[in-house]
Protein backbone atom coordinates (compact mmCIF):
# COMPACT_ATOMS: atom_id res chain seq x y z
CA UNK A 1 0.00 0.00 0.00
CA UNK A 2 1.84 3.15 -1.18
CA UNK A 3 1.12 6.88 -1.47
CA UNK A 4 -1.58 7.87 -3.64
CA UNK A 5 -3.35 5.24 -3.92
CA UNK A 6 -6.89 7.27 -3.53
CA UNK A 7 -9.53 4.88 -3.40
CA UNK A 8 -7.84 2.50 -1.10
CA UNK A 9 -7.22 5.47 1.29
CA UNK A 10 -10.37 7.10 0.74
CA UNK A 11 -12.00 3.53 1.88
CA UNK A 12 -9.72 3.42 5.32
CA UNK A 13 -10.92 6.70 5.91
CA UNK A 14 -14.76 5.80 6.00
CA UNK A 15 -13.63 2.85 8.10
CA UNK A 16 -12.15 4.73 10.27
CA UNK A 17 -14.99 7.66 10.98
CA UNK A 18 -17.31 3.95 11.28
CA UNK A 19 -14.69 2.78 13.91
CA UNK A 20 -14.58 6.17 15.73
CA UNK A 21 -18.44 6.70 15.01
CA UNK A 22 -18.92 7.38 18.77
CA UNK A 23 -16.52 9.96 19.23
CA UNK A 24 -18.32 13.78 17.92
CA UNK A 25 -16.24 14.77 14.35
CA UNK A 26 -15.60 10.97 13.54
CA UNK A 27 -15.46 12.37 10.18
CA UNK A 28 -13.11 14.92 10.42
CA UNK A 29 -10.83 12.17 12.10
CA UNK A 30 -11.22 9.50 9.20
CA UNK A 31 -10.52 12.05 6.57
CA UNK A 32 -7.64 12.82 8.62
CA UNK A 33 -6.28 9.06 8.38
CA UNK A 34 -7.01 9.07 4.73
CA UNK A 35 -5.29 12.34 4.12
CA UNK A 36 -2.60 11.18 6.10
CA UNK A 37 -1.70 7.89 3.88
CA UNK A 38 -2.41 9.57 0.73
CA UNK A 39 0.23 11.97 1.43
CA UNK A 40 1.08 14.02 -1.87
CA UNK A 41 0.06 17.80 -1.87
CA UNK A 42 -2.63 19.62 0.50
CA UNK A 43 -4.79 19.11 -2.36
CA UNK A 44 -4.43 15.40 -2.45
CA UNK A 45 -4.96 15.35 1.11
CA UNK A 46 -8.28 17.56 0.76
CA UNK A 47 -9.59 15.47 -2.46
CA UNK A 48 -8.99 11.99 -0.57
CA UNK A 49 -10.98 13.58 2.02
CA UNK A 50 -13.88 14.50 0.50
CA UNK A 51 -13.88 11.17 -1.30
CA UNK A 52 -14.00 9.33 2.12
CA UNK A 53 -16.79 11.87 3.04
CA UNK A 54 -18.63 10.91 -0.29
CA UNK A 55 -18.38 7.02 0.60
CA UNK A 56 -19.31 7.46 4.37
CA UNK A 57 -22.32 9.70 2.83
CA UNK A 58 -23.44 7.33 0.71
CA UNK A 59 -23.56 4.66 3.63
CA UNK A 60 -25.38 6.81 5.68
CA UNK A 61 -28.12 7.23 3.27
CA UNK A 62 -28.57 3.58 2.41
CA UNK A 63 -28.94 3.07 6.32
CA UNK A 64 -31.01 5.73 6.70
CA UNK A 65 -33.17 5.04 3.58
CA UNK A 66 -33.35 1.04 5.38
CA UNK A 67 -34.76 2.68 8.39
CA UNK A 68 -37.14 5.24 6.86
CA UNK A 69 -38.55 2.46 5.17
CA UNK A 70 -38.76 -0.17 7.78
CA UNK A 71 -40.18 2.63 10.24
CA UNK A 72 -42.94 3.49 7.44
CA UNK A 73 -44.18 0.19 7.01
CA UNK A 74 -44.50 -0.44 10.85
CA UNK A 75 -46.29 3.23 11.33
CA UNK A 76 -48.79 2.16 8.33
CA UNK A 77 -49.38 -1.09 10.01
CA UNK A 78 -50.34 1.14 12.69
CA UNK A 79 -52.58 3.38 11.44
CA UNK A 80 -50.42 6.08 10.41
CA UNK A 81 -51.10 8.46 6.99
CA UNK A 82 -49.29 6.39 4.49
CA UNK A 83 -47.90 9.64 3.06
CA UNK A 84 -45.29 12.52 3.67
CA UNK A 85 -46.65 15.84 4.34
CA UNK A 86 -44.82 18.55 1.63
CA UNK A 87 -43.16 19.66 4.99
CA UNK A 88 -41.72 16.34 6.04
CA UNK A 89 -40.35 16.14 2.30
CA UNK A 90 -38.67 19.50 2.92
CA UNK A 91 -37.36 18.95 5.91
CA UNK A 92 -35.39 15.28 4.89
CA UNK A 93 -34.25 16.92 1.98
CA UNK A 94 -33.02 19.93 4.34
CA UNK A 95 -31.05 17.39 6.73
CA UNK A 96 -29.58 15.35 3.95
CA UNK A 97 -27.84 18.62 2.71
CA UNK A 98 -27.05 19.47 6.10
CA UNK A 99 -25.80 15.93 6.94
CA UNK A 100 -24.07 16.03 3.31
CA UNK A 101 -22.17 19.25 4.27
CA UNK A 102 -20.97 17.85 7.49
CA UNK A 103 -19.73 15.14 6.23
CA UNK A 104 -17.98 15.80 3.08
CA UNK A 105 -16.51 19.03 4.26
CA UNK A 106 -15.50 17.80 8.02
CA UNK A 107 -13.86 14.83 6.39
CA UNK A 108 -11.98 17.16 3.59
CA UNK A 109 -11.10 19.14 6.34
CA UNK A 110 -9.58 16.18 7.98
CA UNK A 111 -7.78 14.96 4.48
CA UNK A 112 -6.01 18.61 4.71
CA UNK A 113 -5.07 17.93 8.72
CA UNK A 114 -4.19 14.70 8.01
CA UNK A 115 -1.81 15.90 4.73
CA UNK A 116 -0.63 18.40 7.05
CA UNK A 117 0.57 16.07 9.99
CA UNK A 118 2.54 13.99 7.41
CA UNK A 119 3.94 16.72 5.58
CA UNK A 120 4.79 19.55 7.77
CA UNK A 121 5.03 17.88 11.33
CA UNK A 122 6.55 14.55 10.21
CA UNK A 123 4.27 12.30 11.90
Amino acid sequence: MGEHDTLLNAVIGVVASVVLSFIPFSTLLGGAVAGYLEGGTSRDGVVVGAISGVLGLIIGAVFFFVFVVFLGVFAIGAGAPPGLSGAGIFLLLVFAALAGLYTVGLSALGGLLGNFAKNELDL
